[in-house]
């Protein structure tokens, strides 16, 4: 129990906020995975124990004293001076592997590791490092009054409080030897500087790539190889600046890694300067899927016209006719164009009018327009009817009385002659 809370103790502190499961970024970017752990044996085979620390710095250790150390263990090793607090990340036949790769020739570049780290010791290691951010800041200040063209990116404390590091970045070269006096004076420790570039400062503060991932540079890279312009143009990469630069303002570093798959294929493509020649006209290169071997020609050579898209094979075969003088009829082998034509869509209303529906509409609008002509006539005649009626009813009266002043003077008559 108390191993494990040793444990949790240095390997918390991720203050950037990338490391899910608060494990330190020392055990993190340059961890080698020891595949031969499980060995029976294997840590015995050599006393060379690989110790890393803050960020990527790493050394190689001679186990002295036969401490059964595994991975994980929290050790003290030997400084210049005092001593530093590191955490053990290989052991066994790998480390002399390891070894070759750093180019450690001299024995006097192997240190010894002390001890087991102890209490005391972690007392001390975590009160060096808990001044590292107020003392970058601090020595900042001091470099911009001194005038000096530099920016500290980092500071890095050893294990017993006795040294510090101080990593910086400068274009030019940098006279700092007062820079150092100052510095020794105001924290009272032994002054390392440490030159690093665009790339290691990325790494070292971390943060998370256009791709939604943390940084390469922040993880599992351990060397930097210089990045060009070139392995944008062997992949067809838009020449932006904004789109190829990563964090760092530098080319990325993933621009490498397929290069060498784009240059291969490449090599399979035929030269974009060939122009291909059929009976119909001359076609130009416009676009070419490298990887998959597709290239596409367009008949004017400044923009997109009449674009066929053909494989790598059929240009080649275009070309050697060219030379020999011959001219397809088109950039397609009559193979595919029978294929197309079979596979192009079947057409079910070729044959129909496009006025097939009209004459129904014009029916049931002569229908409509009749059966509203027999209602308007229909209207028409009952309303007829019902003038005559009232005409009619007028009528009555006027004969009425008519009939009764005839009555009245043919009445007279009769009675004289009566």
């Amino acid at each position: 129990m108390e191993k494990k809370q040793r444990e949790l103790e240095i390997r918390t502190g991720c203050d950037r906020g990338l490391c899910h499961a608060a494990v330190g970024r020392q055990d993190r970017q340059l961890n080698t995975y020891d595949w031969l752990a499980d060995v029976p044996g294997n840590a015995e085979t050599t006393d060379l124990v690989e110790v890393q620390f803050k960020h990527t710095r790493k050394g190689y250790y001679h186990n002295v004293n036969n401490l059964p150390l595994k991975k994980g263990d929290i050790v003290a090793v030997e400084a210049n001076p005092g001593h530093d607090i590191g955490v053990v990340t290989l052991t066994g036949r790998l480390v002399e592997l390891q070894v070759k790769k750093a180019n450690l020739k001299s024995s006097d570049d192997i240190k010894r590791i002390y001890r087991l780290a102890r209490q005391m010791d972690m007392d001390k290691y975590r009160e060096a490092k808990a001044r590292e951010h107020e003392t970058m800041i601090e020595s900042r200040e001091i470099a911009k009054r001194l005038g000096l063209q530099m920016k500290i990116g980092d500071v890095e404390y050893q294990g017993d409080g006795q040294k510090a590091i101080f990593y910086y970045i400068a274009d030019e070269r940098v006279d700092f030897r007062q820079l150092i006096k100052d510095l020794a004076a105001a924290f009272h420790v032994r002054i390392e500087m440490k030159q690093i570039g665009a790339r290691q400062e990325a790494g070292r503060i971390g943060g998370t790539g256009p791709c939604g991932r943390e940084l390469c540079c922040a993880t599992w890279m351990k060397n930097f190889v210089s990045v060009s312009t070139s392995a944008a143009r062997f992949q067809d990469i838009s020449l932006n600046p904004q789109k190829l630069a990563g964090m760092c303002a530098k080319l990325k570093c993933c621009l490498n890694y397929e290069v060498d798959d784009y240059v291969e294929a490449g090599h399979r493509l035929p030269n974009s300067d060939i122009v291909l020649q059929t009976l119909d006209s001359d076609y130009f290169l416009f676009k070419r899927d490298i990887l998959a071997g597709q290239l596409t020609y367009s008949t004017d050579k400044r923009m997109a016209a009449n674009l066929e898209t053909i494989s790598a094979e059929r240009a080649k075969e275009i070309i050697e006719m060219n030379k020999r003088g011959e001219k397809p009829e088109s950039l397609h082998t009559e193979e595919h164009v029978r294929e197309q034509r079979e596979k192009a869509p079947v057409d079910l209303l070729a044959g129909d009018s496009i006025t097939r529906f009209d004459k129904s509409k014009k029916k049931k609008k002569k229908k409509q327009q009749s059966a509203e002509g027999s209602r308007q006539s229909e209207d028409a005649l009952q309303q007829n009817q019902e003038e005559q009626h009232s005409r009619n009813n007028e009528e009555r009266p006027r004969n009425n009385e008519e009939r009764h002043h005839r009555h009245k003077r043919n009445r007279p008559r009769n009675e004289e002659n009566n």
